[in-house]
This record gives C-alpha cells, sequence and structure tokens, in this order.
C-alpha cells in the first residue's frame, strides 16, 4: 500500500492512498469453497459459493478464472416507534410490526467474476485481465405514518386528514385526526368519516389505513477490464502499455410506495422504476523507464515516465413515469414523484463526461548504501477544472541492517467527480424533527445557485510524515507519524429551506418540481481540515504451542480539526460531527497459529469512544433538538479454527463478533425512528456471526 505521495504518482482517484492487489496466476489446479453464517439473533443467514481454475493459454501462458455466489437475508436491528404505536393504540388497522427496519438490506444472486489472463512471448508480454458483477439489494425505508406524514395524509402536522377533490366538485369536508388535547381520535371515528366521503372525495386513508413503509431496492452491476503489453525495448528500457475500461450501472426501485398527486391512480403492486446512474471510465497509459548507472550514487538512478488519457462520463438514466409524475392533486398539496425517492425526470436525466490527460515523472536512487532518495511529480489537465501539479519527496535512512528512518513530504488533489458535479435528485430523509423531501441539486442549478451554490472546485492536500522501522528477522515494527492538510473539501451542504414565495417563483420559472420540495442541498466546497495522528504495526514470528505462531499488533490514533468553514454552507453541528464522529483510537491484535493440520486465529479489535448525530438531526445538544449519542469504548472479539488436510481438504469454523456487542441502545429508537442502536457504528450493530466454511484446493 502506497500512502506517501499517492496523487503525484497515480492522480485524482490515489488522494487517499493505493492498494497494490497481486492477482493469482496458476495454470492449473484450483479450489472450491462453500460457507454459510447467520447472525447470532437467528437471522441474515447467508450462503456463499465460490471456484477458482487456472488453466493453460498455450504453452507460454495461463488463465485464472475465479466466480462467486452469494446470498444475505436482511436483518432487523429494529423496536417499533412511538407513531407507529400511537396509531395502533388509536385503533389503526395494518401498522407494520415494527413500523420501520434497521439493518442489513436482501442481497439476492450476488454474483462475481474474475479473469487474468496473460501470455510470455520472447520479447513481449500480452496480459488481459477484469470482473464482472451483479447483486440484487432490497431494504427498507422511513415509515409513513397515517396521522402524520405531509404530502400524503395531512399537510397540517396530523391536525386534520389531507384530503382530495379528483373531479372539481366540491364537498370535501375537513376530517380531524386529534382532538383538542392533542390526542389521535379513533381511527372507528375517522374511518366512519372517511367512509362517507362523496365519490369526487380522496383520501390515502381509504387505502393504506395503516401507514406505509416504502421499500429501496437496485439492481447493480459492475464491468471493467484491462487490456496491455509490456516489454523491454533494447536492453535497457522496459515499457508497458495498456488500455482500461469500466462500467458501474444502478437500475433503482421503490415500491410498497405511492406517488400522492396521482391520487388513487397508483401503478400495479405500488411499484416503480425511478431510474439510475451508470459511471463509465475509459483509460490509456504508456509508461517507460530504465535503470542509469551515475557517478554519484551507490545504486543506479531509477527513472520512470508515464502518460495517461482518460475518459469520465455519468449517465442520469429517466424514471418511468409513475415515479415523476405530477399528478393532477399536486395543487392541492399531495406530493409528486414515488414517495421516498422521485424518479429522476426528463429534465434532469442525460450524461455528462469529462477527459483529463497527465504527465509524470519518477526518480529513485539509493544514493548510499544506507541513505535512499526518490521524487515524484504529475501534472494533470482536466477540461472542466483546468490543470495541477503535485509532486513528493521521500527518503529512507538505515542506521544497521534492522533499523531505518523514513519520511515523506507531498502534495496531492482530487477532481470533484461528474455525479458530484451534476447530480439531481429529490429524496426523502429526516430532518430533525420530522420526514422532509429534499431535493440534492447539481451546484450550477438555479434553485442552488439561488441558495448560494458555486462550482466544484478541486480538493487539495499537503502531506507530512516520518516513521521508523526496525526488522530483527523475528520482530518486524513500524512507527509512522503523519500530518494531513485538506483544503476545500467537497460535501454535501446541510438543508436550506424554500419559502412559498421562492417554490411559486421556481415553479413559474420552468422548475415543476419545486411544488413539493421542503428544502435543498448541494455538493460544495465546504471546509479545511487538519488530521493528525500516528501508525504502530508490529509483528513477531514464534514456534509457541508447537507450531508456527504470529502475534501481529496495529494501533491508529489520529485527530480530525475543522480548520475553517462556510458558515453560509455547514453549521457547527457539522463541524463537531466531523471532528468526533469517528473513534480517534482503533487498533486489533491477533494471533495466527498452525500446527499440523490445524489453524486458529484470535483477533482483538479495539475502538474508541465515538459520537453520533443520530439521523442528521443537525444539533449538537439534545434541549435544542438534536439527537446526540455519545458511545464509549469497546473491544470486539474474532475467534476461528480450522483443519487443512493434505489431500486439499479444509474445514473452518468461527465467529466475528463472538461475544455478541453492540453498541448501547439508542436513547432515540422508539421516540424517532426506531432504531435500536446508534446507526453509524464503526463496528456495526447486527451483534455476532457465526460461520463454517468448508473447500477443497486441487
Amino acid at each position: 500500500m502506497l500512502r506517501d505521495g499517492a496523487s503525484a504518482q497515480y492522480g485524482s482517484d490515489a488522494i487517499a492512498g493505493v492498494i497494490n492487489f497481486g492477482l493469482k496466476k496458476i495454470n492449473e489446479g484450483g479450489a472450491f469453497e462453500a460457507f454459510a453464517g447467520e447472525y447470532f439473533e437467528g437471522d441474515g443467514f447467508t450462503t456463499q459459493y465460490s471456484a477458482q481454475v487456472g488453466l493453460p493459454l498455450t504453452s507460454r501462458g495461463f488463465a485464472t478464472l475465479t466466480v462467486e455466489w452469494r446470498e444475505a437475508d436482511d436483518t432487523s436491528r429494529s423496536v417499533q416507534r412511538e407513531d407507529a404505536a400511537e396509531a395502533i393504540a388509536a385503533g389503526y388497522p395494518d401498522v407494520p410490526s415494527p413500523a420501520q427496519i434497521w439493518g442489513s438490506p436482501k442481497v439476492d444472486d450476488d454474483v462475481k467474476f474474475v479473469a487474468n489472463l496473460g501470455i510470455s512471448g520472447d520479447t513481449v508480454d500480452f496480459y488481459l485481465f477484469g470482473n464482472y458483477a451483479t447483486r440484487d439489494v432490497d431494504g427498507g425505508f422511513y415509515y409513513r405514518e397515517p396521522t402524520g406524514r405531509s404530502g400524503v395524509y395531512t399537510n397540517d402536522g396530523g391536525q386534520t386528514l389531507l384530503v382530495g377533490d379528483l373531479t372539481g366538485a366540491g364537498g370535501c369536508p375537513t376530517i380531524a385526526l386529534r382532538d383538542a388535547d392533542g390526542n389521535l381520535v379513533p381511527y372507528g371515528t375517522v374511518s366512519g368519516q372517511v367512509a362517507a366521503l362523496p365519490a369526487n372525495c380522496f383520501t390515502f386513508l381509504s387505502t393504506l389505513p395503516g401507514g406505509f413503509t416504502p421499500r429501496f431496492a437496485g439492481q447493480l452491476e459492475d464491468f471493467s477490464v484491462v487490456a496491455g503489453a509490456k516489454g523491454l525495448l533494447g536492453d535497457s528500457w522496459h515499457w508497458d502499455v495498456s488500455a482500461t475500461y469500466g462500467r458501474n450501472d444502478i437500475d433503482f426501485i421503490i415500491y410498497n410506495t405511492v406517488n400522492a398527486s396521482l391520487g388513487p391512480d397508483q401503478p400495479a403492486n405500488l411499484y416503480f422504476r425511478p431510474g439510475g446512474n451508470t459511471q463509465t471510465e475509459k483509460g490509456f497509459n504508456v509508461d517507460v523507464g530504465r535503470d542509469f548507472e551515475v557517478g554519484f550514487s551507490e545504486g543506479p538512478l531509477r527513472l520512470a515516465l508515464g502518460a495517461e488519457w482518460r475518459e469520465e462520463s455519468f449517465e442520469v438514466s429517466e424514471g418511468d413515469a409513475p415515479s415523476t409524475a405530477i399528478g393532477p392533486l399536486t395543487e392541492q398539496g399531495f406530493a409528486l414523484g414515488s414517495n421516498g425517492f422521485n424518479g429522476f425526470s426528463p429534465r434532469t436525466a442525460g450524461t455528462f463526461d469529462r477527459t483529463n490527460w497527465a504527465v509524470y515523472v519518477d526518480v529513485e536512487s539509493q544514493l548510499t548504501e544506507q541513505f535512499l532518495l526518490a521524487a515524484a511529480v504529475r501534472h494533470e489537465d482536466f477540461e472542466d477544472f483546468g490543470g495541477t501539479t503535485n509532486g513528493k519527496l521521500t527518503a529512507r535512512y538505515d542506521f544497521s541492517d534492522t533499523f531505518a528512518l523514513r519520511g515523506a513530504v507531498n502534495t496531492g488533489f482530487r477532481a470533484p467527480t461528474p455525479g458530484q458535479a451534476n447530480i439531481s435528485q429529490i429524496s426523502t430523509v429526516f430532518g430533525g424533527t420530522a420526514l422532509q423531501d429534499i431535493a440534492t441539486l447539481p451546484p450550477t442549478n438555479p434553485i442552488a445557485e439561488l441558495k448560494g451554490a458555486r462550482p466544484l472546485t478541486p480538493e487539495e492536500s499537503r502531506n507530512l510524515s516520518l516513521g521508523l522501522v526496525w526488522d530483527s528477522g523475528d520482530w518486524l515494527v513500524t512507527l509512522d507519524a503523519y500530518r494531513i492538510e485538506l483544503e476545500d473539501r467537497i460535501a454535501l451542504s446541510t438543508s436550506f429551506d424554500l419559502t412559498d414565495a421562492e417554490r411559486a417563483a421556481l415553479v413559474a420559472s420552468g422548475n415543476p418540481e419545486a411544488a413539493s420540495i421542503s428544502s435543498v442541498t448541494y455538493f460544495g466546497n465546504a471546509f479545511d481540515t487538519t488530521t493528525t495522528g500516528v501508525d504502530l504495526v508490529a509483528s513477531l514470528d514464534t514456534a509457541h504451542f508447537g507450531g508456527k505462531t504470529t502475534y501481529s499488533l496495529a494501533v491508529n490514533w489520529n485527530r480530525t480539526e475543522v480548520d475553517a468553514w462556510d458558515p453560509d454552507f455547514i453549521d457547527e453541528a457539522r463541524v463537531y460531527k466531523l471532528e468526533e464522529s469517528l473513534p480517534k483510537t482503533k487498533g486489533y491484535f491477533s494471533i495466527n497459529h498452525a500446527r499440523d493440520v490445524f489453524r486458529a486465529n484470535l483477533r482483538l479489535g479495539y475502538y474508541g469512544s465515538w459520537y453520533e448525530d443520530h439521523l442528521d438531526s443537525g444539533v449538537v445538544l439534545a434541549e435544542d433538538g438534536g439527537l446526540p449519542i455519545h458511545e464509549g469504548s469497546k473491544v470486539i472479539v474474532d475467534a476461528e479454527v480450522g483443519w487443512e488436510f493434505d489431500s486439499g481438504l479444509y474445514v473452518n469454523v468461527g465467529a466475528q463478533n463472538l461475544f455478541d456487542e453492540t453498541p448501547d441502545k439508542n436513547p432515540w429508537g422508539a421516540p424517532v425512528a426506531g432504531a435500536a442502536y446508534p446507526v453509524h457504528s464503526p463496528y456495526g450493530f447486527n451483534g455476532g456471526f457465526y460461520y463454517a466454511r468448508v473447500g477443497w484446493k486441487f
């Protein structure tokens, strides 16, 4: 893994570093494995089958093929919401229990295929590798209570029922949902009045009397391929030429919901297809390099040069007609579009492209037997953001065969993605006190510009690191300190409320979707941060317990401080969340043991205290209307034992989170949205998971 100066060598995507994955290369044999597991709670049952085979590709090549199939049931860590319980107590039928599901989504037909092919010639090697993956994901959404959901059941905070006039004949009476004391009117009373409504009067209480909880699903497909050739030019220059293509596609589905503005004219099975997003990337790379013998260094001067061209495309696919329709009841206060996630309208659908090119140079030399020095510079030019030049300087000094000092200083950048610059979507989120329809808009959209949006610019970073390395053979210890300064970080803004006058003006100017928008948000260059931290990694190989036993320790401490922010873009609650939401200290200690056919692994993970602004309420203090949660530290234990036989057969059984640790109970669970635990726990909230795997290597 390369963290220091990765942007100077690999560009925008490498601002956080790069990981070098070594693809397996085999031309014979293979493996098969079956896996099954379930959470201690008795849900989330998961099955997975994988296989790998190596085949010869002519006498000088290989084809390594890997396939995996997986399915996982959903989980629920929910409690009944107070508003749902209140509706049940008032006699409302068909209220789900629990009304809202918090947990892992259901995953079906999760299929992955990876191919790695290569042929070695006399002077040129050819390679091709790629992957294809697809899966269906289905999860729960926010519950729409029959006595309070605006734009569907009411528009005055749940005091009276929202009743639509389908024909304009009039005569639709007012039906109270709460009495003078604020208590729910019994359903028997309300339903009688609903049944007596004139034929031209419509309310969703007649078709969905218990409210409804939308299900949000996605059909995902991912494909990428890299093809290239590499070899030697003459006796000294090595070269590598490659082309890449990648495509990630998601089609959204939302069902068990309504387009309220359509009244009773809903699609079959309350099923909507809101459209989708597709990200496509094409690239072409040329890399060359050679070693030069120079008189001023102990070793050769290693030179690498390269050039890259890249095209990114972000496509927004139009949703079906019911998901985008502005129905006849819109002007009467009924929400338009598929409730929960509006379809992408023809106005917002489209394809947004960007190209860029880059060149880089990288030099490295062992100046003395003890001192290594390396430097890199990369210039990149984007058609929409212009050019940027970044560099790094890194050094290592070996005091002895076992002890070394290393350090680096570098700059980096990350260009805004076409998706961040062009996404346009209306979705339902928790707005601190109630559900709101919030529009996420491009910064160049007139509605966003009305609230202060500006075109995006790249993020920029300055990094400094210094570390120690001790390698005695059995012991390997590294200790690194770092400081990362990030400017113009891109984030989603806080939501800006729209006034009735602003909504009316926007609709009149050709933005009809503004009719049901409560507020807007957009991506922007929001703030600057400084992150300081220390990484400690150590491992020890021993012959303890009659076999090979390896002890490993990894500890990270870091702190992020927000140095500057735009108070018109984010607020102090957001700043506090940025600084406090993640544990400042994390680490793990593991023991891996192998003796004859027996294998065992024990891992202890430590997570320091952390903070959650529950459901992004946007307020730090509970007395000010916020939903703060402060969690203490926790130790998570994973354990596995297994047997690997000479025949190639192996069996493993184990448990993740062996002692079924979860965060403390959510103090806002029942009063707000029904989550039993804080939903942003760094170690999850599903609890323990036990599993078994059986495989055969041949």
